[in-house]
């Protein structure tokens, strides 16, 4: 090679973007995957199905780091300060794009410090009463809550969760007047509902078996479509309240600034690990059906979702000063 030959390959070296050199040895260290949950949920175990499958693919561990607090807003400062390096990952859930419509002040921007990578999974809810509640259908449920001489109670795994979105929903669009519980996670939700203290919940049983033995009662679903686990459910559409729509739903994200081509090779490595068996077997006995989406789809995903709750927010009072 000449040296006339050898500066121009010098010069055009130079032009070319850090990333776009480095490109081929990313992940070349540690990655962290950030959870905003505690540990046993249905976030905590899809986010480790995921770390797995990336450490097998790469050859570099992925540390699950449970950061529980505030529907997720701890966890979303950590990654919102990171570096767009790739090296710091979060699995998010409905709060990811409800809490700017919640919180007036947040450490971070809800919406511009974050880069989509793809949407996971999403989960149908079910409207579950106690079987001591005297309704077999939801027309049967939204009649006697009308005729009830209290409100009926619903409960949630806290402020802004999606059972508490979607009971806020429900009976915005069923025109009832309704008593919102919050717990500390779903499960104590779904444990005081069959000990008779609440009325329902709008959520994801924790098993299928407390529905198929008769310890609760599951009237509607909340997606669009029939979840293939109740097929003979029908949703809440169906069921009395046209439109209705509202589902649990998970993704992945990393801070702002991410390069194109990191994000796209992170998207389609997502988009390969929610197909594996492994991963695609623990959305399936969440109940979830597995999705995989591009950036682009999961950024008009987040942008729809705000957008369907903003009234409801506002509404069922959840705005936190």
């Amino acid at each position: 090679m000449n040296r006339s030959t050898f500066l121009k390959g010098l010069a055009s070296a130079a032009l070319v973007p850090a990333f776009a050199r480095a490109q081929g040895a990313y992940p070349d260290r540690q990655i962290r995957m950030v959870i905003p949950f505690s540990p046993g949920g249905t976030t905590d175990l899809l986010a480790r199905a995921i770390a797995q499958h990336m450490q097998e693919t790469w050859g570099q561990v992925v540390v699950a780091d449970n950061r529980a607090g505030a529907n997720g807003v701890v966890a979303a400062d950590i990654v919102a300060k990171a570096p767009g390096d790739g090296y710091t990952l979060s699995t998010v859930a409905m709060g990811h794009a409800i809490n700017p419509l919640i919180y007036k002040k947040l450490p971070y921007d809800g919406v511009n410090d974050f880069t989509s990578i793809s949407l996971l999974a999403t989960f149908p809810q079910l409207v579950l009463v106690h079987p001591s509640l005297p309704v077999k259908t939801l027309a049967e449920l939204i009649d006697f809550a009308r005729k009830s001489p209290r409100p009926l109670n619903y409960g949630s795994g806290g402020n802004g969760s999606s059972q508490h979105l979607a009971g806020a929903l429900f009976a915005y669009m069923a025109g009832l007047t309704m008593t919102h519980v919050a717990y500390k996670g779903g499960n104590p939700a779904q444990l005081d509902l069959m000990a008779g203290n609440l009325d329902l919940v709008i959520m994801q049983p924790n098993s299928k078996d407390v529905v198929t033995s008769g310890k609760l009662r599951a009237l509607a679903v909340s997606s669009p479509q029939r979840s293939p686990d109740y097929p003979d459910v029908p949703t809440v559409a169906e069921a009395g309240v046209p439109g209705y729509q509202s589902v649990a739903w998970y993704g992945l994200v990393g801070p702002r600034n991410m390069p194109d081509a990191l994000v796209k090779k992170l998207s389609e490595e997502t988009i390969r690990a929610v197909a594996a068996p492994g991963v695609r077997g623990v959305i399936s006995t969440q109940g979830g059906v597995a999705v995989g989406s591009t950036p682009a789809e999961f950024t008009d995903f987040i942008t729809a979702e705000r957008k369907r709750y903003e009234t409801i927010v506002r509404v069922a009072g959840m705005i936190v000063e």
